[in-house]
């Protein structure tokens, strides 16, 4: 069990930035469905990328170099994270609410597994299209449902 703790250093600012990265790249999203009074919001967006870039990181420096086992452990985080974007779905009567906030979890898990990976260009690029998703559609939904009552789900 030493052996695997050999060589590892307690470097703590490299980890420090990812997570931050992480963080503040998910605060945007976390907001826009805070500000839509939704289920999961401001806190737990950016929670959900400090975690998915946290499990990558805490594995990394164990599994350096063997694709294999960080492949499953992303594998891992999909899964999971749908699970949790699942959980935000609601179903009542022939209506569905929640797919875009599931969705949007998940997009958040692959921002917070892409910077945790130094995939920063691709964390910047998902976050920027899950904000701009909920902004720039939202108009064309609502037109889509004027005169159908409330939108179904935002």
């Amino acid at each position: 069990m030493t052996e695997i703790f050999a060589g590892n250093s307690f470097d703590v600012l490299p980890n420090l930035a990812a997570l931050l990265t992480a963080y503040l790249l998910a605060v945007p999203i976390g907001w826009n469905r805070e500000r839509g009074d939704r289920s999961a919001g401001l806190r737990t967006f950016p929670l959900v990328a400090v975690a998915s870039c946290g499990f990558i990181q805490a594995v990394e420096p164990v599994m350096a170099g063997q694709a294999a086992p960080l492949a499953r452990v992303v594998e891992g985080l999909i899964t999971g994270i749908g699970f949790i974007g699942g959980g935000a779905i609601l179903k009542m009567g022939h209506n569905v609410h929640g797919t875009a906030t599931a969705a949007s979890l998940w997009a958040t898990g692959a921002i917070g597994a892409a910077v945790g990976l130094g995939s920063y260009d691709v964390a910047v690029i998902l976050s920027a299209i899950t904000v701009l998703s909920f902004v720039v559609l939202r108009p064309f939904k609502k037109a889509a449902h004027d005169g159908e009552g409330p939108l179904p789900d935002q």
